[in-house]
């Protein structure tokens, strides 16, 4: 008998300053870890995206985050995918030569990677995005103009036959900030973060379709001393490879249950695992995993600006002190090994005692209905 496919799912928020994976691409070593030791890996582009940088994962499954929330509730699935057809939306605010730059950038992703695009929509008006940073300290923004991205997007799907989008927004430029500051040099949070995550979640939501962001900018003045987390945005003008690779095989979502056919379809039932940051457990997606019998695993190591534990929010979990130790806890888990039977503080078992009277009731309600 076969058995079946374990699946994971990695997810580290973004924009909230995240030790590991708050940054560009540093979270990538984790998920190439492990997705050496589980069939399947569900994660999201702020996990696997390195601006110039990318790792193909061959059971990997990229997600957009309001995606994974709504899989993770069990609204939609995911359907695996060996190719998208890929639509470049270029706000209207980049300039002519940042545009070229990006443009050049989506012609080498069919040249050397062999990437399926089409050719690419401007939206009509300037998006506009601003920057803002919560009392926390993480990350977010604002777009002045949505309804010209949802009508760029309708364009890409309707006139381009898109089977997944990528948006390069203007973002503003703010060298001199200390936030950019304390980023390129691995002690901040990402400022761009939140406003992207906003940009793609728009998309996805009104259309259903694979979508993920790259920000346009200027080059930024050379820096010996920026942090190597941060140095994967600092080789290049452009953050868009890293998206159009990880577009290329995301996953469709299924978004009806009449949808249920194909036996490749993965649904929430299905997770087995959920690795977090010990710090992050407020998501949307977390909160949905820990009511369904996947085990969750909090890393303690990987430290953020949200404070909201496992334990807050009565969440059960297991809690590991690094990446190393969850890919180990995976492993047992994944077994059937109790975790506590690999560690030299195992006790002997005790008698079951009751905790209340309608607990009672309950059980033995139960027992009388199974005789």
């Amino acid at each position: 008998m076969t058995s079946k496919p374990y699946t994971a799912v990695l997810i580290v928020p973004t924009g909230i300053g995240a030790s590991i994976g708050g940054y560009a691409g540093d979270a990538l070593p984790v998920a190439r870890a492990i997705a050496s030791v589980v069939d399947r890996l569900i994660t999201h582009p702020n996990v696997l995206n390195g601006a110039q940088l990318y790792w193909p994962l061959s059971n990997g499954f990229y997600v957009e985050g309001y995606a994974l929330d709504r899989f993770a509730s069990g609204s939609w699935g995911l359907r695996p995918r060996d190719r998208n057809r890929i639509t470049l939306i270029l706000d209207r605010a980049i300039e002519p030569e940042l545009r070229w730059r990006h443009l050049q950038a989506a012609d080498a992703a069919r040249a050397t990677l062999g990437l399926d695009l089409t050719d690419y929509v401007v939206t009509d008006t300037p998006l506009q995005v601003t920057l803002q940073t919560a009392s926390s300290g993480a990350s977010w923004g604002t777009i002045a103009h949505p309804d010209s991205l949802l009508r760029a997007a309708n364009r890409a799907i309707v006139e381009c036959g898109a089977e997944a989008i990528a948006v390069v927004a203007r973002f503003p430029d703010d060298e001199g900030s200390e936030a950019l500051q304390n980023y390129r040099h691995g002690s901040g949070v990402d400022p761009l973060a939140g406003a992207e995550a906003l940009i793609s979640h728009l998309v996805v939501r009104e259309f259903q379709i694979p979508c993920a962001h790259a920000p346009a900018l200027q080059p930024l003045p050379l820096d010996p001393s920026i942090s190597p987390r941060s140095a994967a945005e600092e080789i290049g003008y452009t953050f868009l490879p890293c998206v159009l690779a990880g577009l290329s095989r995301a996953p469709q979502f299924v978004t009806s249950l009449q949808g249920r056919s194909p036996s490749s379809d993965i649904w929430a039932e299905q997770v087995d695992a959920v690795i977090i940051p010990a710090t992050a457990a407020g998501s949307s997606a977390v909160l949905s995993l820990s009511q369904s019998r996947s085990q969750i695993i909090a890393v303690r190591d990987n430290e953020t600006r949200m404070q909201v534990t496992p334990a807050d929010l009565g969440i059960s979990a297991l809690t590991v002190n690094s990446y190393l130790e969850a890919i180990g806890a995976i492993a047992a888990h994944r077994a059937g090994v109790s975790p506590i039977s690999l560690t030299p503080q195992l006790g002997a078992i005790g008698e079951c005692r009751e905790r209340g009277g309608e607990n009672l009731r309950v059980r033995k309600g139960h027992l009388n209905s199974k005789l």
